[in-house]
């Protein structure tokens, strides 16, 4: 079944709040294999201007799969889990991501487009602190495979 084109431009509610620790940025970064100073020791981020430990750029993936988007979630978008494949996903970072901060993510959906007998599906989360504060952009293309309408030919 294909994804219903009418979500595109569609936001979701906000959610609710995440709040970020050292311990979050830590255990994020040694997953990752990175092992910059600013991620795990106060004192060095200190050193570098921020008020506590940042974390890695893509740590704002945690956000996805601690706090689903309404996007994935509601059933009139016609969304088929088990063919979702992650297609890419990017960030623009208005800030760092310090410990201690409370985010909250806005979901909207912006596209969805046919490639082959896919289908492309763009969500934008606007990243704010919980007073407000602009974080970062994250846009994340999915890919659900194989649900794409057929033209007769």
């Amino acid at each position: 079944m294909p994804l219903n084109p009418e979500f595109v431009g569609r936001s979701f509610a906000p959610s609710a709040p995440y709040e970020v620790g050292r311990e979050h940025i830590r255990e994020f970064a040694a997953a990752i294999g990175d092992h910059n100073p600013a991620y795990h020791d106060a004192e060095a981020a200190r050193a570098l201007g921020h008020p506590d430990i940042i974390a890695p750029p893509t740590f704002l993936t945690v956000l996805g799969f601690r706090r689903p988007n309404g996007a994935i979630t509601d059933p009139d978008l016609g969304l088929d889990y088990s063919r979702l494949v992650h297609g890419e996903q990017g960030f623009r970072h208005h800030r760092p991501v310090v410990a201690g901060d409370r985010l909250i993510s806005t979901s909207t959906i912006t596209d969805i487009r046919v490639a082959g007998r896919n289908e492309l599906m763009t969500i934008t989360s606007e990243i704010t602190t919980e007073a407000g504060a602009a974080v970062s952009t994250v846009t994340n293309v999915v890919v659900i495979r194989g649900t794409a309408p057929q033209q007769e030919g």
